[in-house]
């Protein structure tokens, strides 16, 4: 089975929300939720990867943070690896470059959302965390 490098991010503002794009129509699992970020291309590292996305998709320039989580899904058709950083410091607007729908939510308001089900562990660890010492969040 095919097995795709992934990187994500839990981009936080500094209102403590997490922002989550919508998957656009035409892409497979359009109209689902996801933390921005993308595939790795050839020689990529994950951070090198996420800046690219993060420029790309959303137009700001980031610096990646710690890591959050390291999840491998099973879908039917491949394995992804899926590594996901935190990053609080950005410069730029955000802005849905590729026409996605985006939104900045708290914490609490992540169980609203319909995400991938590679997404989910994300969305576990980020609401288990809430009001801790998680690494990938301060709140």
């Amino acid at each position: 089975m095919k097995t795709v490098l992934v990187s994500a991010v839990a981009l936080i503002d500094s209102d403590g929300r997490i922002l989550l794009a919508q998957r656009p129509p035409g892409k497979s699992m359009a109209g689902l939720w996801e933390f921005p970020g993308g595939k790795l291309e050839q020689g990529e590292t994950v951070q090198q990867a996420l800046r690219r996305e993060l420029s790309e998709e959303l137009g700001i320039e980031a610096v990646i943070g710690d890591a959050v989580i390291e999840i491998i899904h099973e879908y039917e058709d491949k394995s992804v690896l899926l590594d996901v950083w935190k990053v609080k410091d950005f410069t730029g607007e955000v802005v849905g470059k590729e026409g996605q729908c985006f939104r900045w939510v708290r914490i609490d308001e992540l169980t609203r959302y319909q995400f991938p089900e590679a997404n989910e562990p994300i969305v576990e660890s980020l609401i288990n965390s809430q009001g801790s010492t998680f690494p990938g969040v301060n709140v």
